[in-house]
């Protein structure tokens, strides 16, 4: 039997017939993780083509390196090689489980704290059947260590092996201009990575994204003073005038921003079994002294939190790849809130966090944001059951993050980071009072019970401002960061909203999340404007009273009636009050149905399409060049971060010393009397 399988596999025991065979069988797997592990939307016969041939090229490329070398190495070569390649699809497969993308080298080299707090998530969701990437490998290795695969020691012609690197070349050539033909400009107009894996392949992606990357690097060192005038330009003629009925209504208030971690909109007023996953909220959302946005969508790429901080704090996007805050927070120039508040208005600055401080490198960005005070883990106590996931259950956060709250001199702005309901959704038995869905998706079913942990834990916190005599004089502003349910969980998500399927109108749709901006005596109301978070400080600003017409925001005002209601997504797509466009089709927004484009209707579309990749475009240019060392505002004065320090011995006794000076403090006003007594909360951990 052993000889007619040598026999057989004969035609292998030649270079280039392992060439072929390694070749082959990585062609394959690389296809078969498109189709079963990737949303890549691959339509028509032109598209299936290219996703059934962009494997071929960059293998013979790669593999091809080991033909010009002689005897075992260049076997081993090629099993490294494949080795290399094949835990790029599997770190690939993974990632995009959960974060519907694929890995950039701005998400690789993060911060260690970003990439422990990952590993956390996707040692999740990776699956026993993920290692069937490497099933080849073992295959080949164990018929060579058998000999039913020898090893051909005849030197291979180096002619041969150029052959097949100029084959490799004109094989991409020819894919690309394919490629190109079917999308035009499809690497200088995409913001989507799953447009260049579906078309060129996950290598050449790679390449992209590497080139990309140096790019970027690259447009800072050549960035001047006359990169701004197009920025300028723009945002001049996209200006609009703040509501009067609102502007200033809240001037002189403290600022609570609640980062509801992971929270979307379909959770406000949603049941499980009769229940209410939300109550707290729910009410909050239907305040008549709260404006709540119905119609707000999270705007964030892979930078998912550090992107909505982004946009939330600057009125900048995140990068179509990696992090702002993890690349370009240390050395870029900013105008944030928290400066703009100090500066402007005499604001107190403080965020708050129950992670290591480096996660996404917050502890170097918020200098340079303005941040006066940063409150991470180190400033509150940590014992065994405080934490799950990525930090302080949010019960035990918001209430040890009382004594520092008191002590900030009024008016403040505070951002408080809530981090339980956070994927993988875990929650320890004794804090689980509530069901968990039915749909059968691991991943989905425990999402309600964090959410409403998170719900009860925001009650508790809402409760203790009242008594503290601080909800009356402050607006407190609650939003959800990004998704929670990612678009790889279809037929859960399909179950949550009662539908048999969802399609991609009901996916941009699910990217909903909540914004809720609550103050005593603002005219409330639900709001049914079209914008993201790339719209809030200028909101919350003008809500304010404070003057930011010349500062650099690409987002606008969300009371403002002559505003611009197109959201745009990082990836190029789109919601409008009229059209949803996602890739290549067009949505009726009001009946969610696929619309076949009349000549008026394209050319709007086109219109709305150029505003938005300008828009994107002009803002990562921003980052990318650090365009605002160029341009400092009237009363504005450029961060210096040296200013600040976030060393727990020394902000603290600063705190302690500027409470006291100031006397506009909570504990000041209440003679030294601390109110953290006041604060009550069922955590069990603190029984």
């Amino acid at each position: 039997m052993a000889n007619f399988v040598k026999r057989r596999m004969s035609w292998v025991n030649t270079r280039m017939g392992f060439f072929l065979l390694i070749i082959v069988l990585f062609w394959v797997k690389t296809y078969i993780a498109y189709q079963t592990e990737f949303t890549l939307g691959a339509k028509g016969s032109v598209q299936q083509f290219l996703l059934l041939i962009n494997p071929l090229p960059a293998a013979l490329l790669v593999f091809g390196i080991a033909l010009y070398f002689r005897g075992r190495l260049a076997y081993w070569l090629m099993l490294i090689i494949d080795f290399l390649e094949s835990t790029w699809i599997f770190a690939n497969v993974v990632y995009y489980r959960e974060f519907s993308d694929f890995l950039s080298f701005g998400i690789m080299k993060g911060s260690s704290d970003v990439q422990n707090n990952l590993g956390k998530s996707l040692a999740q969701i990776t699956h026993l059947y993920d290692l069937f990437v490497y099933l080849d490998i073992i295959i080949l290795i164990v018929l060579l260590v058998a000999h039913v695969i020898r090893i051909d020691p005849r030197p291979f012609k180096r002619r041969y092996a150029l052959s097949i690197t100029v084959l490799s070349f004109g094989l991409m050539f020819a894919e690309f201009g394919m490629a190109n033909a079917d999308r035009s400009g499809l690497l200088t107009r995409t913001f989507d990575n799953n447009y260049i894996v579906k078309y060129l392949g996950l290598n050449e992606y790679a390449a992209f994204n590497a080139y990309q990357t140096q790019k970027e690097s690259a447009t800072r060192a050549s960035a001047n003073a006359s990169d701004m005038k197009s920025v300028l330009k723009y945002l001049k003629q996209n200006r609009v005038s703040p509501n009067v009925s609102y502007y200033g209504k809240e001037k002189g208030k403290n600022v609570f921003i609640i980062h509801l971690e992971s929270f979307q909109q379909f959770l406000l007023d949603y049941k499980v079994d009769g229940k209410e996953v939300t109550p707290t909220l729910n009410k909050f959302y239907h305040n008549k002294n709260t404006l709540s946005f119905d119609n707000f969508y999270n705007q964030v790429a892979q930078g998912k939190t550090s992107d909505a901080e982004m946009m939330l704090e600057n009125s900048l996007f995140g990068l179509p790849q990696g992090s702002a805050m993890t690349t370009y927070g240390t050395q870029n120039t900013f105008q944030a809130a928290p400066a703009i508040l100090s500066q402007k208005a005499g604001y107190t600055t403080a965020a708050f966090h129950g992670d290591v401080p480096s996660f996404w490198n917050r502890d170097n960005t918020y200098k340079s944001w303005g941040y006066q005070y940063f409150f991470s883990s180190s400033y509150y106590k940590q014992k065994a059951g405080y934490s799950v996931g990525y930090g302080l259950k949010d019960k035990i956060f918001l209430k040890e993050s009382a004594k520092y709250i008191e002590q900030l001199p009024q008016p403040f702005y505070a951002k408080l980071i809530t981090l339980t309901n956070h994927y993988p959704y875990e929650l320890d038995k004794k804090n689980i009072d509530f069901p968990a869905t039915k749909t059968g998706d691991k991943t989905v079913d425990p999402y309600v019970q964090t959410a409403h942990y998170l719900d009860q834990a925001f009650a508790e916190f809402i409760s203790y401002l009242k008594k503290a005599g601080l909800y009356k004089n402050s607006v407190i502003l609650a939003y959800g960061d990004h998704y929670g349910i990612s678009n790889n969980h279809r037929p859960a998500i399909a179950q949550l909203l009662g539908k048999k399927k969802v399609t991609n109108y009901d996916l941009a749709q699910f990217q909903k999340v909540p914004l809720m901006i609550h103050a005593s005596g603002l005219k409330g109301g639900i709001n049914h404007t079209y914008g993201g978070e790339i719209d809030v400080l200028p909101t919350l600003l003008d809500l304010l009273g404070v003057k930011n017409t010349d500062t650099i925001q690409f987002g606008q005002d969300l009371l403002a009636k002559n505003r611009n209601q197109t959201v745009a997504f990082r990836n190029g797509n789109f919601v409008s009050p009229t059209y949803t466009k996602i890739g290549s089709t067009v949505y009726d927004t009001k009946t969610g149905k696929v619309l076949k484009l009349t000549s008026a209707q394209k050319k709007k579309v086109a219109k709305l399409q150029n505003h938005v990749t300008t828009e994107l475009s002009l803002s990562d240019r921003v980052i990318y060049g650090d365009l605002l060392r160029f341009y400092t505002p009237k009363g504005f004065k450029k961060v210096d971060k040296n200013d600040f320090t976030y060393k727990y011995k020394t902000a603290t006794e600063k705190l302690a010393e500027a409470s006291k000076k100031t006397k506009t403090s909570v504990l000041a006003k209440n003679n030294g009397k601390s109110t953290v007594s006041e604060y009550k909360t069922d955590a069990p951990e603190l029984k």
